[in-house]
């Protein structure tokens, strides 16, 4: 038998044309054009369109990354977002029938923000390129990334990060810490979060799992990025960027582990939650 889910995708990208919608339609298509999985997707445009899901009506929500600061400006689209937020939290409190939802970059740091886990400041300089993420103890421990090496690498497009964990709101909400960025011996600041599991149901990455190498190698051939790349990184980094894009153990692992696992496991529970309450 089928297993039948209602798949809900966030688009948080303002309408600025991106690769990782791209890729996150593929992987979720690519996921219900499985033998054993029957479904449907339908994407929400949250920030211009102020579109989205009605919680009761979708078992699993992908969050999608976006530009500008994650920082409250009082917005429509920004308050109904924390809104939704709460819907999935509060059904997941009180039902046992769970809604399941991945957030990536902006829409984690939002989470971030909104459940006051952490602090949101802007970087010295934007973190952008191939870059390792280093699980932290529970991040060894944790069902998603067990499958990924340590560090594992993914694409990394970020102006602000997510720092200074609030411990004990932390341990109140019961999330973990599971990655951090690359070390930095001669850096003198703190690491930023990489990753976060909210709970049971939630799960959120400050990187991009979603970028696959093709897309990834054709956006840095762009003559504006590989010029913003070699301003800030230099010529020899962006080199050693495209190389990294090949290397089947990168940002290729990382793209067809993390959100493909992330949906089987939240499928696996949805049908053993219907049968258990069948």
């Amino acid at each position: 038998m089928k297993r039948l889910v209602r798949i809900a995708v966030l688009d948080m990208n303002a309408g600025q044309p991106n690769e990782g919608m791209r890729c996150i339609r593929s992987l979720v298509e690519g996921f219900l054009a499985g033998d054993d999985v029957d479904g449907v997707y339908k994407v929400f445009e949250v920030r211009v369109e102020k579109q989205l899901p009605e919680v009761a009506e979708y078992d699993i929500f992908i969050c999608s990354g976006g530009p500008g600061s994650p920082k409250d400006q009082g917005e429509a689209w920004q308050k109904a977002f924390n809104t939704f937020l709460e819907e999935v939290k509060a059904h997941n409190t009180s039902e046992e029938y769970k809604k399941h939802l991945f957030l990536i970059c902006h829409s984690f740091q939002l989470a971030c923000q909104h459940w006051q886990l952490a602090k949101i400041t802007k970087r010295r300089s934007m973190a952008f390129g191939v870059m390792p993420v280093h699980k932290t103890p529970q991040g060894k421990e944790e069902p998603l990334l067990k499958d990924l090496d340590d560090p594992f690498y993914a694409v990394d497009s970020r102006e602000y990060q997510v720092v200074e964990v609030r411990q004990k709101r932390m341990k109140e909400f019961g999330a973990k810490v599971l990655c951090r960025e690359k070390e930095r011996p001669k850096v003198p600041l703190e690491r930023a979060v990489m990753a976060i599991r909210f709970s049971d149901e939630i799960f959120g990455v400050q990187f991009h799992p979603e970028a696959d190498a093709d897309g990834m190698h054709t956006h840095f051939q762009k003559k504006e990025k590989q010029q913003l790349i070699i301003k800030h990184k230099g010529e020899e980094k962006f080199r050693e960027m495209l190389l990294h894009l090949r290397d089947e153990d990168k940002i290729s692992k990382t793209h067809g582990i993390l959100i493909p696992q992330f949906l089987r496991n939240a499928t696996d529970a949805i049908i053993q939650s219907k049968f258990v309450s069948a």
